[in-house]
């Protein structure tokens, strides 16, 4: 077996562990640091089937890693949303009413004596 390119990176051990499913073996021995290239794959001398089954497994963690910091980012978002919702609502009640009322004097008496009349 031809020695592996990548400084670090034992390939061959990395392929039996997941030959033995020990996913976080692979992951403990670099998986995630080699760059996924074929070519080193073959000069460490591995077969065709567990380069695939590298490559398989590296891209299913990084894109469940990304998954995992996009889910992070997204409830960071959130929490911010809420903290300046409830911010600007305890803003509003500190203050009290600001702005103009629900209805002008006019309306106000217009309603006030269709109640009246609609009770008689």
């Amino acid at each position: 077996m031809a020695a592996d390119t990548t400084p670090g990176i034992d390939l061959a051990a990395i392929a039996t562990a997941l030959n033995e499913d020990d996913v976080d073996a692979a992951l403990g021995l670099g998986l995630l640091d080699w760059p996924g290239d074929s070519e080193t794959a073959y000069r460490a001398g591995l077969a065709d089937t567990d380069i695939a089954t590298l490559k398989r497994v590296r891209d299913e963690r990084l894109a469940a890693l990304a998954a995992r910091e996009r889910h992070r980012a997204r409830a960071a978002r959130l929490a911010r949303q809420a903290g300046e919702r409830r911010q600007r609502q305890s803003d509003t009640l500190a203050n009290g009413p600001t702005g103009k009322p629900a209805l002008s004097g006019a309306a106000a008496a217009a309603l006030a004596r269709a109640l009246a009349k609609a009770k008689r």
